[in-house]
């Protein structure tokens, strides 16, 4: 019985943590992100020009493996839900290397970076942890699921089906 209880509670955990945080901190709105043109960019005029539509957010880094072993994972996910739009943020350390990771993964999408990496002001205000990670905003702009990682497609797959 005590083993269930712990376990039940550990289940109950991590959904919330997935599904606790419902919009992004003035901090994050307010951080400057850089487009593939070199334009520095306020996330939430990032979020505006999406408004509307569901939007799957997916941090990233081309040295990360486990994020490049999800890439077939996130081309399945564009074919089967050609209506959400795709807004990539890499946590790359040199624009270059950002560039050429774009490139290689033929990424659709909208792409920026961080410019200072995961641990720096953009990365804290989201709490990343882990990369690669996924966020999915609603049409009303409210996020739906925060806490998303390469293991859970099937929880993505099922946030986007209940989102049509």
């Amino acid at each position: 019985m005590k083993k269930t209880i712990v376990y039940f509670s550990i289940l109950l955990t991590t959904i919330s943590c997935m599904n606790a945080q419902k919009s992004f901190s003035k901090i994050a709105l307010d951080e400057n992100l850089l487009s593939l043109d070199g334009n520095q960019i306020p996330f939430k005029e990032i979020l505006k020009k999406h408004q509307g539509k569901t939007i799957i957010i997916e941090c990233w880094a081309s040295w990360c493996g486990d994020c490049v072993k999800a890439m077939p994972k996130i081309k399945e996910l564009q074919t089967n839900n050609p209506e959400v739009d795709y807004v990539f943020i890499s946590m790359d350390k040199t624009v270059e290397n950002w560039k050429i990771g774009v490139e290689k993964h033929n990424l659709k999408g909208n792409h920026y970076m961080a410019n200072d990496q995961m641990k720096g002001v953009f990365g804290k205000s989201i709490d990343l942890d882990w990369i690669p990670r996924y966020i999915i905003v609603d049409k009303t702009g409210e996020i739906v699921l925060y806490r998303a990682i390469e293991t859970d497609f099937e929880k993505i797959n099922s946030t986007l089906k209940s989102l049509k």
